[in-house]
């Protein structure tokens, strides 16, 4: 996982700011190493708790992108396509 600044909302609490990371982290991990698929799409659904509206997910997804050159909805669209209990992208 490398350095970079993740895209965070000022507005959001030190427990959503949580949420976020965690996720973030969990798409990184899927992309590099690979992650537990459940693990994944229960990370994703408290995610969607956060950032609530599709065009604020796509925000935050593109500048995600950016920085760590890792696509959420890739990522998403892969574990809910994978048979197994692991994936890796």
């Amino acid at each position: 996982m490398a350095n970079y600044g993740y895209p965070i909302d000022e507005d959001w609490t030190h427990e959503e700011i949580g949420t976020v990371i965690n996720f973030f982290n969990l798409v990184e991990a899927a992309n590099e190493t690979g992650v537990e698929k459940e693990a994944f799409l229960a990370g994703y659904k408290k995610f969607k708790t956060v950032v609530k509206s599709i065009g604020e997910e796509k925000r935050i997804g593109r500048d995600f992108q950016n920085v760590s050159g890792y696509s959420i909805y890739h990522t998403l669209q892969k574990a809910k396509a994978a048979t197994s209990k692991r994936f890796k992208m």
